[in-house]
């Protein structure tokens, strides 16, 4: 398992959420304040790969070979965005990994969170065989969610895998929270959401800060560039991040 409770997956069933958005704002802090990261892309769409500067399809060793029987260190690469960020990358060749050994990258990943102050998993939007894989390697899983009913939908599925992972292959995971993302500044539904969340999940379950929704965030995605690179551009969004680590800082060192 990932030393000292390192590992984390960021999951939702649902598209559209944020989950990579998150996923790099987060690796976006821990760089800001000097610590150092692996995010590890199971996404067979690769956003995060391509988001931290990495052309999928030049990959040479990916996530589809660590599921397959490389280990994990032999896939690691710098991202681009510098040392205190590596990655091990997603490819077109994942999606057939949908169908495989879910304990795989959990062998594949034992030892190597020890050189990192958190080891990010990036699942896809679906809650096969990769999510599954993502969270038989995990410490924790922290659901990501916006706003919205579509957003919402499923969280109930979402708990069952934990629960059937925790059941059938990881005995130490944990759901230690959710993220909201993507929220607007003034929204009577998305307040509506938050409640109705708020009553799924219960108050003590939602990481504060929320994510606040703003343009600056979707032009770092597609500038493939750490949203604290902006500076008082990003502030608001920034800040958000730094105490979301911060609080999953806390979680990971036990």
């Amino acid at each position: 398992m990932g030393a000292m409770g390192r590992t984390v997956a960021l999951l939702n069933q649902k598209g559209g959420v944020g989950k990579t958005t998150v996923t790099l704002g987060l690796a976006s802090a821990a760089a800001a304040a000097g610590q150092h990261v692996l995010v590890v892309d199971l996404d067979p769409q690769a956003s995060s790969t391509w988001v931290l500067g990495i052309d999928p399809a030049e990959i040479e060793v990916s996530v589809a070979d660590v599921l397959a029987k490389t280990s994990a260190a032999e896939a690691i690469i710098e991202s681009g965005w510098g040392p205190n960020v590596d990655l091990i990358a997603a490819s077109n060749r994942l999606q057939p990994h949908e169908h495989g050994k879910a304990t795989r990258l959990r062998k594949a990943l034992d030892g190597v969170a020890d050189g990192y102050d958190a080891v990010l998993l990036d699942c896809p939007p679906s809650l096969g065989n990769l999510t599954t894989s993502g969270l038989a390697a995990a410490d924790h899983a922290v659901i990501v969610v916006d706003p919205s009913s579509l957003g919402l939908r499923g969280i109930a599925s979402v708990a069952d895998v934990i629960d059937d992972v925790w059941d059938e292959h990881n005995a130490d995971l944990e759901l230690t929270g959710v993220i909201v993302n993507r929220v607007p500044p003034i929204s009577i539904e998305a307040d509506r959401r938050y409640d109705e969340l708020t009553r799924i999940v219960g108050k003590r379950a939602i990481w504060q800060p929320v994510v606040p929704q703003r343009v600056i965030v979707n032009q770092a995605l597609g500038d493939r560039r750490p949203i604290h690179s902006y500076g008082a551009r990003s502030a608001e969004v920034s800040e958000a991040f730094d105490q979301l680590w911060k609080r999953l800082r806390r979680v990971t060192r036990g």
